[in-house]
């Protein structure tokens, strides 16, 4: 049975109208929450490993050298990760929390509730004095935690997703993690993808979205499939080509589908849509900040950085941030 036909009526005419107005824009696009499915999931985890992309790593190495130092200064009680996935970068958080601490609370927020739960599963299993409480949720919109959260605790986006949000986007969401951090102990941990510049050059940039295996080509195509289950539409994902690309104008990677041949898409209970050949469909803004942007993000959110953390090649950064 498709999603389409287990979703409920209100849920299902909210994400239809969402569909059907984001592809009428003067740019067609999709959100890329529409990537996260099982299987979207399970692609985004590929592409961490490729070798083209050195988010991944690079963070890692990050959270390596510094997870032990930040939860002995700042002993959490509560770790709250939004957009968790699999946790695979997290555990070096959770492993400081459990041997510098002792323990404490670890919630993993994610909207992919099949995934969430097999890796909470995992976690508990190998970090067995740390309490993890799934929250089955969309980070993006506002949502209510099912149980209190002990304080001081440290709010996570990692991986770069504050990249996924134009600048207004980011601040309600950075405002809204702000509204959470009620303890003068509390912290935000951000992980942010430095634009080019001396130590990072924009083809390999643009490589870390385009991959020579085409994994991430696929995890572009899924979002069709997606959106094909969740409402009963007909794309044709194969008749689709993935193509990225870094915008100097705008600070950002863009990734779109675009059609191969003339093709008409069908979404029930709205109508009928016609995509020319090479017409494009936005599927994803990555974002790319330096420590300028960082600042005036988070003075607009209510926040102020206290620590910056780059490799040496100033890639990649760690972010630290505290009420302003």
């Amino acid at each position: 049975m498709s999603d389409a036909a287990t979703l409920p009526t209100s849920v299902r005419e909210a994400v239809l109208d969402e569909i059907w107005e984001g592809l009428n824009r003067p740019v067609p696009e999709l959100s890329p929450r529409f990537f996260y499915d099982r299987r979207g999931s399970e692609l985004f985890e590929q592409i961490t490993r490729l070798d083209e992309y050195y988010p991944t790593r690079t963070e890692t190495a990050l959270l390596e050298r510094w997870a032990g130092p930040m939860m002995e200064r700042l002993r959490p009680a509560a770790l709250l990760e939004l957009g968790a996935g699999s946790a695979r970068k997290t555990r070096i958080l959770l492993k400081a929390m459990e041997e510098l601490l002792e323990g404490g609370r670890f919630i993993p927020v994610d909207v992919s509730g099949d995934f969430l739960k097999d890796v909470a599963r995992e976690l508990e299993r190998d970090f067995p004095h740390i309490h993890v409480v799934p929250e089955v949720a969309d980070f993006t919109a506002p949502f209510q935690l099912a149980h209190p959260l002990p304080h001081p605790v440290l709010v996570a986006l990692l991986g770069g997703t504050i990249g996924n949000f134009t600048p207004d986007a980011a601040v309600r969401l950075l405002g809204s993690i702000a509204a959470r951090m009620t303890n003068d102990g509390d912290r935000f941990l951000l992980g942010v993808d430095l634009r080019p510049g001396s130590g990072k050059t924009k083809a390999e940039l643009e490589a870390a979205y385009d991959d020579a295996l085409g994994v991430t080509a696929e995890f572009n195509r899924n979002m069709l499939r997606v959106v094909n289950r969740l409402v009963g539409a007909d794309f044709l994902p194969e008749r689709w080509c993935h193509h990225a690309f870094y915008s100097e104008e705008h600070g950002r990677i863009e990734m779109h589908l675009i059609a191969e041949g003339a093709q008409t898409v069908v979404l029930p209970e709205r109508g009928r849509i016609d995509f020319a050949a090479g017409a494009g469909i936005r599927t994803e803004i990555s974002a790319k900040y330096d420590r300028p942007s960082v600042d005036a993000l988070f003075a607009r959110a209510g926040m102020r950085v206290t620590d910056w953390l780059t490799d040496s090649r100033e890639r990649y950064a760690l972010v630290l941030g505290a009420h302003a």
